[in-house]
């Protein structure tokens, strides 16, 4: 059982947490998959009533098979490296950004029906690229640093490009994330 404390939690218990994530999901997708993507009204859609319940229930759903490959595997990245900061801050950080991002989206995204992890990941990126260098840990702005590298081209996805992408849960989940890191990366004494 992985407690929720704010000390890193072993590779291993970290490792199994990735992949309960992965495996909810890749479930998910497969159900939405074999119903020919009758989930995807569950999505975010902005400044309707009933869309609000997108706000969580979006960030499961992809509109294809695409979509979900070019989701999981950041996810599943970006979530072992927040990780690093321990079972507690990565869940109050990726609920912060959940719930922030889906209602920045709903309050001021395209009526559309938003869905998708990439919220989420843009929401890790931008904290995992700020959180390290404010903590003063040399483990996490080395982090900081690969993630900034490796990952640096995702600042491209927060400008409107295509119809389809949800350019507005990119841009509201990165500036989300840097506020996280902001509000809760604590410097080192």
């Amino acid at each position: 059982m992985i407690q929720a404390t704010n000390k890193a939690s072993t590779t291993k218990q970290q490792i199994r947490l990735v992949l309960v994530i992965f495996l909810v999901i890749t479930a998910i997708e497969i159900i939405n998959f074999l119903s020919g993507r009758v989930l995807n009204h569950l999505g975010n859609i902005p400044r309707y009533v009933p869309g609000l319940r997108g706000i969580i229930l979006g960030p499961f759903l992809h509109g294809s098979l695409q979509h979900y490959f070019s989701n999981i595997i950041p996810l599943c990245i970006f979530s072992f490296l927040l990780l690093q900061y321990g079972l507690k801050r990565f869940m109050q950080i990726t609920l912060w950004i959940v719930v922030i991002t889906g209602l920045l989206v709903w309050l001021f995204g395209r009526p559309a029906t938003h869905i998708g992890a990439s919220g989420v990941i843009y929401g890790y990126f931008g904290y995992l690229v700020l959180a390290g260098f404010l903590s003063g840990k040399f483990k996490l702005m080395i982090i900081s640093i690969l993630v900034a590298f490796f990952y640096g081209g995702l600042i491209l996805g927060v400008l409107p490009s295509t119809p389809f992408v949800s350019w507005e849960s990119h841009l509201f989940g990165f500036i989300v994330g840097l506020a996280g890191a902001k509000l809760w990366a604590k410097p080192s004494p």
